[in-house]
């Protein structure tokens, strides 16, 4: 009988030990899937030298930075001046304070891949671009190089050469690049986020299986050569945009382009258009484009030009702001819709987010902390 009254009274505290048990494996559980999905969420900063030093407090928010530029000489890598070679060792001893970042260097920008399409379109310009690579992370500990061919196939910078063979040749260079580097380094690409270059310009079948990342340039949908208004980094198509974000995801995922391997991007500058009419507050209105204006400085911008509005609009998820008494209108991404595109990241499975540029952020509560903020709640 004492046996049965002992186990009466054990019973609870065995019941409660289970529980307790079973809740902490529960929550040992969950906080190894959101140290995962941290580590599978990557951040990558676009950085050039007139970036300057980076805090400590950025330099532990990014996965990656990628100098931004190098460009050809001849058929190789090289920089533009002696300062660059210095801000990109500069990049590589920050791996010391944050061990698990990534240093890439990227070649091109717009403007910056003139001789581009002649020299990958030869075998021998392949090979000695990707030796001449592999010979410059090594000498710099970088980790890899982003490929920021603006474009090939499609036209892109005026004059400079684009051709159908690009798109095969494009095959090629990422293959020989691969091969000379090895599996471990890094290769990725900027990808423009419009259709006649996601369509036409790259091999994505053959590309895909050889690259980490494709960083989609979902910025500049309205560029500086529209003459009419619009989102320039909308995150959601409209019936007077169609291009956006979410339009170039859908797409890269109906041709099974890894969602993974997909980083979104991000635009820390605004554009601006003048001589734009107050017709729906200047959105989607003809006007002359006026200027690029880094995030950090819109607000000065704005203050320099008195009687700016700012609006959302609820189906692109996109901020903008119009000057009725100057006629400007300006396109930008702020807090808002940088935390919604971060979100939309996490929620669609992809790789991360990227954004250009890191000078564009404010020192303090800028995007990056909004990016942050939300990758890690």
């Amino acid at each position: 009988m004492k046996k049965h009254y002992l186990l009466l009274k054990l019973l609870p505290l065995l019941f409660l030990t289970l529980f307790m048990s079973c809740k902490e494996e529960k929550t040992e559980i969950v906080q190894v899937e959101e140290q995962q999905q941290e580590e599978e969420f990557k951040v990558i900063a676009y950085y050039t030298p007139s970036t300057g030093k980076i805090d400590e407090e950025t330099v532990d928010q990014l996965d990656q930075i990628i100098f931004s530029f190098l460009h050809l000489q001849g058929n190789e890598l090289a920089f533009d001046e002696a300062e660059d070679s210095r801000s990109l060792a500069y990049l590589t001893s920050l791996k010391r304070q944050n061990p698990n970042l990534e240093v890439l260097v990227s070649l091109g920008g717009w403007g910056g891949c003139e001789t581009c399409s002649e020299v990958f379109s030869k075998t021998e310009g392949r090979k000695d671009f990707a030796i001449s690579v592999k010979d410059l992370l090594e000498e710099y500990n970088a980790d890899g190089i982003d490929l920021d061919w603006e474009y090939p196939v499609v036209e892109g910078f005026p004059g400079h050469l684009f051709q159908p063979q690009d798109r095969e040749n494009f095959t090629a260079l990422v293959a020989q690049l691969r091969e000379t580097l090895g599996e471990d380094p890094e290769i990725s690409f900027a990808a423009g986020g419009f259709d006649d270059y996601l369509k036409r310009a790259v091999e994505w079948e053959k590309i895909m299986p050889l690259l980490d990342n494709v960083n989609l340039m979902s910025y500049d949908m309205v560029n500086g050569g529209s003459a009419k208004t619009g989102h320039h980094t909308a995150l959601y198509s409209t019936p007077e945009q169609p291009l956006s974000t979410d339009r170039a995801i859908k797409f890269l995922d109906s041709i099974g382009v890894p969602r993974e391997k997909i980083i979104l991007g991000a635009a820390f500058y605004a554009r601006t258009w003048e001589e734009v009419e107050s017709t729906t507050n200047g959105l989607y209105q003809t006007g002359k484009f006026k200027n690029s204006v880094l995030y950090k400085d819109l607000e000065k911008f704005e203050e320099e030009n008195p009687g700016f509005k700012r609006y959302w609009d609820t189906i692109a998820r996109a901020p903008y702001s119009y000057n009725a008494n100057k006629k400007i209108f300006a396109t930008y991404d702020d807090s808002l819709s940088v935390a919604e595109k971060t979100q939309y990241v996490i929620d669609k499975n992809l790789g991360g987010i990227m954004f250009w540029q890191l000078s564009g952020d404010k020192k303090e509560d800028g995007l990056l902390d909004v990016i942050h903020s939300i990758k890690i709640r």
